[in-house]
């Protein structure tokens, strides 16, 4: 399992903008950085290792911060967990920065096959990523299927 920490607020995957004289589609600055630096979080992470092959699954955790004009009551609960973010930006937004990972954490990140995306509140706000093998449900790594048909049966 590889873990890449990227400390600091997330960022989500912000929409694409488009260049008024030209209409060529662009993705916004911040979103651009933010990649920059997961990628090179990654990197990090991988230590020289070649990217993972395979199907994979992806666990990450987004810890947002706890707004500080929230009631200390509120804010308890958030840290607690007993509050959780369910507002913007949405999951699947998160999840899209995982584009980062390409070429450097996996081949294409088409290779994830199963994902989950937890948004926390959080003193230390972060993005944490974590894959490896995709495991099906008996525990089992998953190989290719071409050899044993009878997995899907």
């Amino acid at each position: 399992m590889i873990e890449v920490v990227l400390l600091g607020k997330p960022v989500a995957k912000g929409r694409p903008r488009f260049n008024q004289k030209t209409g060529v589609a662009y993705t916004p600055e911040k979103t651009r950085t933010y990649e920059q630096l997961l990628r090179l979080a990654a990197v990090d992470a991988m230590a020289g290792r070649p990217p993972l092959e395979g199907p994979l699954e992806l666990d990450m955790r987004v810890v947002v911060p706890i707004p500080a004009s929230w009631p200390k009551k509120k804010q308890d609960a958030a840290r607690s967990g007993a509050l959780l973010p369910t507002g913007k930006p949405d999951n699947d937004n998160f999840h899209k920065v995982v584009d980062a990972g390409n070429l450097v954490l996996w081949v294409d990140d088409g290779q994830i096959v199963k994902s989950t995306v937890l948004k926390t509140y959080g003193d230390r706000p972060m993005m944490r990523i974590r894959v490896g093998p995709f495991v099906d449900f008996d525990g089992l790594q998953l190989h290719d299927t071409t050899d044993n048909p009878e997995i899907f049966s």
